[in-house]
């Protein structure tokens, strides 16, 4: 096969053995995780820095919404560290090869919904969820979200009501209105999401 492998329908295969160009890192990743069917496993060389978010832990400096999301879909390990002296001539960056092996089967869970609570928490990591579920953007498009959910299941929405109220609600219950997303674990993310999608918001 010779192309754009972005734009390229792979077919079956077990293993992928890849150096990419470094640029694609971010949408090669998922582009392999949501092949179906599965692959066993994947070495792929990536920027230093892109592969240690990929390996990141709630509270380190890189956990990000890659982290989460790769991790959700897969197991993922660092293999070796490439120096740049072993390339001619030699990039600006280290490199490093990483193992992913997608989690088979995989998980019950709604990537785009799941994407879109993550997207949010990462908006801004540092700041409260309880902070992040009031910013404008947010509740206009979790509202828009509310409205279609609700007419599509006959559900009738109070004169009075407020989707920012709503969500604050469900977060104090939850208890993760003081919670922020660089010290959520997967378990977290997955028990809001539930928490949300029970009263009707959905993330997609």
């Amino acid at each position: 096969m010779v192309g754009d492998v972005l734009k390229t329908e792979l077919p079956f295969f077990d293993v992928c053995v890849a150096n990419l160009p470094y640029q694609i890192s971010s949408p090669f990743v998922f582009k392999l995780l949501l092949h179906r069917p599965m692959f066993r496993c994947a070495l792929l060389m990536f920027q230093r820095e892109f592969a240690e978010r990929l390996i990141a832990k709630p509270g380190d400096k890189l956990y990000c919404r890659l982290s989460v999301n790769t991790q959700l879909l897969a197991k993922v390990d660092h293999v070796l560290k490439v120096g740049k002296n072993n390339f001619r001539p030699p990039p600006k960056v280290e490199s490093s090869v990483v193992r992913i092996e997608p989690k088979n089967p995989a998980p019950p869970i709604n990537f785009r919904e799941w994407d879109g609570l993550v997207r949010i928490g990462f908006l801004r990591k540092n700041q409260t969820m309880s902070a992040l579920f009031k910013h404008t953007s947010v509740v206009t498009v979790l509202e828009k979200n509310y409205r279609t959910h609700a007419s599509l299941h006959n559900i009738a929405i109070p004169e009075n009501f407020s989707l920012k109220d709503k969500a604050q609600s469900i977060l104090v219950e939850s208890k993760f209105d003081q919670k922020r997303a660089r010290t959520m674990d997967m378990d977290d993310f997955i028990t809001l999401l539930h928490a949300f999608n029970k009263e009707g918001i959905h993330f997609a």
